[in-house]
């Protein structure tokens, strides 16, 4: 079994789902008593949302990539990061750390194709809704087509993810907002949609939602076994 290296931390909420996620796969995967070989740093989200925020993304990635060689010291064989958002940085941080990073847009992609839809919804951090370093991986590299929230709705969702779920705050009146959302997204021809923020999951729930909801962390998790188990 390979050691995987998990790089969290933004949010500890979505960090501890993927330890248990993680560790639950492996022990489904193996039977008994089992778990996953991990070794994990939790990084101070304050001082990665002050990057953010200042759109210092290259000292943000030198925080990661730090971060990311120590887990290579410590054994581990391939990281996993825990967040959408920061795959921003994604080469610059698997550059940094030594290790192949098992990149989340990826680990959807191959999900979405696998089902066949061809156009999906997208809610995330601002940056991953307006920006490209996502939406463009998934229709380069995978052909799928990502529709988003407008602007303002896009504002919302950041708020409610930075002031609410990164505290593990979870208030119904946001689900619902979100819910609202979503809706408008179906409606332009979402045959699914991505919870591309890690935190979103723990918030959204799919009994709300006429369309599949596609979970991050469990994705990203379950590929994560898969690599550690080599299948």
């Amino acid at each position: 079994m390979k050691t995987i290296g998990i790089l969290g931390g933004m949010s500890w909420t979505s960090t501890a789902e993927y330890y248990k996620q993680i560790n639950q796969g492996v022990q489904k995967k193996l039977g008994g008593v089992h778990s996953a070989k991990i070794v994990l740093h939790s990084v101070d989200f304050e001082e990665i949302k002050e990057t953010q925020a200042a759109g210092r993304w290259a000292e943000a990635a030198a925080i990661l990539g730090a971060a990311g060689k120590g887990l290579k010291n410590a054994g581990a064989d391939f990281l996993v990061l825990a967040t959408n958002t920061m795959h921003k940085v994604a080469d610059e941080i698997e550059a940094a750390s030594g290790l192949p990073l098992l990149h989340l847009a990826d680990a959807s992609g191959e999900a979405i194709r696998s089902q066949g839809w061809r156009t999906v919804g997208l809610l995330g951090t601002r940056f991953t809704m307006s920006e490209d370093f996502y939406r463009g991986r998934l229709l380069q590299k995978f052909g799928i087509k990502v529709v988003v929230p407008e602007k303002d709705e896009q504002q919302v969702v950041n708020s409610i993810i930075y002031d609410e779920l990164c505290r593990d705050c979870f208030q119904d009146a946001s689900a619902w907002a979100c819910q609202l959302i979503i809706e408008k997204l179906i409606a332009q021809g979402a045959e699914a949609v991505l919870l591309a923020c890690t935190e979103l999951p723990l918030l959204i729930k799919q009994s709300e939602i006429k369309v599949p909801l596609l979970d991050t962390v469990k994705l990203h998790a379950e590929e994560a076994v898969r690599r550690a188990l080599q299948e």
